[in-house]
């Protein structure tokens, strides 16, 4: 008989739905904490600035039983993510196991000497504390905003300037007429430059420290998920755990794959007109490739071309009253500053002992599976795999989470072969794939569909693959296919 556990979920965004779905539905008591007032994680209304829509296509951006509405555009934005993720809560009643506007302060090992964990919650004016035998930490990596100040922002202020995090801008009025400055080379930075120039900004620059490569989402008239999702691509790039044959055929292969990289690298500097706005990447497409690689937002380049926004390589050195000095010596003029430069990594509320052993010297973490340390018992995390189909990857840890907290994974690891595959990761993305060091190596992409085949053969999956081998080769990851796949895992219920 397994255990019917009292679990904690932490997060009420994409991966904490998932999370509490798995746990629920194999008959664990559920209960879901989220800070805000309001499903949604990044796509809850307050948190989006205007326009800003998804980066994967709506087939690639859904749970595996609940696809996308018909009548949603290939792109949705983001009000129709957040319908979305209401409908699928709904669907599966996972608002009676949450509690909004609850904030989890702290957490350690229980006192009464039982597994599991004693987590310190807010709600208002009340602080109280509740045991549980498994916590799910599913605050992903866009949790709190990463805040930078630069000298001289205080009297920039004081002289009627603006200065804002991405996630604050959100309405067009807060620019107009203003000359804006928006930092950072992420999509967010694009969109939010895009969307000043078409709703009355007076100026708009665009500074980033490099340009990298950006993807458009059509690539020579091809939707981008037709060529850069699929397994065949995918093998290209050097993945972890190679065999020493695999490793052989790879260098057998690596003209033709040097060729094909290349040729989407001139497709790309011809079709985006990157040599003429001085924007293109030092680094080659297949080195630089993970969840940090941005989608091309629609009328970027026609901006440019414009006008409308200027681009300018660096970074902020200084405000100067209402100049912004860049470490080139560039200066601009501005009333508005507003920095997309990301959110923080971390989980604040995990004891300095416990984070001690989750996160390395250089940030990166020790995550098995991208899902637990081993060293931390009666937790794991799930949105911590992100990936370019990011709400089928939560979906896939939340199910395997379960099964390893409930030891019903086919080969339930010990720890020393959790800490030996760490350890060869961790070695992988330093010394062979230092992409993958994005995020504290919090990433699965390019590499979802060797992610998804590791974690269906733990699960014990009789079906990992489609029947159509040219299919499973040349198509995209399918939602639906990935719902048959974890059917056909072995079931069980606790309790």
């Amino acid at each position: 008989m397994i255990k019917r556990k009292r679990v904690a979920v932490i997060g009420g965004g994409v991966s904490g739905l998932a999370a509490a779905k798995a746990f629920d539905e194999r008959g664990h008591r559920v209960l879901g904490f989220e800070r805000s007032h309001d499903f949604g994680g990044v796509w809850e209304l307050s948190r989006s600035y205007p326009d800003v829509q998804t980066q994967s296509p709506k087939d690639l951006y859904c749970y595996t039983d609940h696809p996308m509405p018909e009548d949603y555009p290939e792109w949705p934005k983001g009000p129709q993510v957040h319908a979305y993720l209401h409908s699928y809560a709904q669907k599966h009643d996972l608002a009676r196991l949450f509690r909004l506007n609850t904030c989890v302060k702290s957490m350690g090992r229980r006192a009464d000497g039982q597994p599991g964990w004693t987590l310190v919650l807010e709600a208002g004016s009340h602080i109280w504390e509740e045991d549980f035998d498994f916590v799910s930490v599913c605050t992903g990596q866009f949790s709190d905003k990463n805040i930078i100040t630069h000298p001289g922002q205080d009297a920039f202020v004081a002289a009627g300037g603006d200065v804002m995090h991405s996630s604050e801008y959100t309405d067009p009025a807060m620019i107009k007429d203003k000359r804006v400055v928006v930092l950072g080379g992420s999509k967010s930075a694009t969109d939010i430059a895009v969307n000043a120039a078409n709703n009355g900004a007076r100026s708009v620059h665009w500074v980033y420290l490099e340009p990298v490569w950006r993807v458009p989402y059509f690539v020579g008239g091809i939707n981008f998920k037709r060529l850069l999702y699929m397994r065949a691509q995918e093998q290209q790039f050097n993945a972890w755990g190679k065999t020493g044959l695999q490793r052989a055929v790879a260098m057998l292969f690596k003209p033709l794959v040097w060729a094909n990289f290349r040729g989407l690298e001139t497709l790309l500097k011809t079709q985006l007109g990157l040599k003429k706005y001085g924007i293109v990447p030092k680094t080659p497409i297949e080195k630089e490739v993970s969840c940090s690689v941005p989608i091309v937002t629609p009328g970027l380049f026609e901006a440019l071309k414009a006008g409308t926004i200027m681009n300018v390589q660096g970074t902020y050195d200084r405000y100067d009253g209402k100049t912004i000095v860049l470490t080139n010596g560039d200066k601009i003029e501005a009333d508005t500053s507003i920095l997309a430069v990301g959110w923080k990594l971390g989980v604040p509320y995990l004891p300095q002992s416990a984070q001690e052993k989750l996160i390395e010297d250089d940030g990166q973490y020790r995550v098995y599976r991208l899902a637990v340390n081993p060293d931390l018992p009666d937790m794991g995390f799930v949105g911590f795999n992100s990936s370019f189909c990011t709400v089928l990857s939560a979906e896939m840890i939340a199910n395997w989470l379960v099964r390893y907290a409930d030891g019903q994974l086919q080969h339930q690891p010990t720890a020393d072969e959790m800490t030996q595959s760490i350890e060869m990761m961790l070695n992988w993305r330093r010394n062979e794939r230092p992409a993958a060091q994005i995020y504290g190596g919090l990433c699965s992409a390019p590499f979802h569909f060797k992610h998804f085949d590791e974690l269906l053969a733990d699960m014990g999956a009789r079906k990992r693959k489609r029947s159509n081998p040219l299919a499973e080769q040349f198509s995209y990851p399918n939602h639906r296919a990935y719902g048959e796949f974890l059917a056909s895992c072995p079931q069980y219920q606790a309790g």
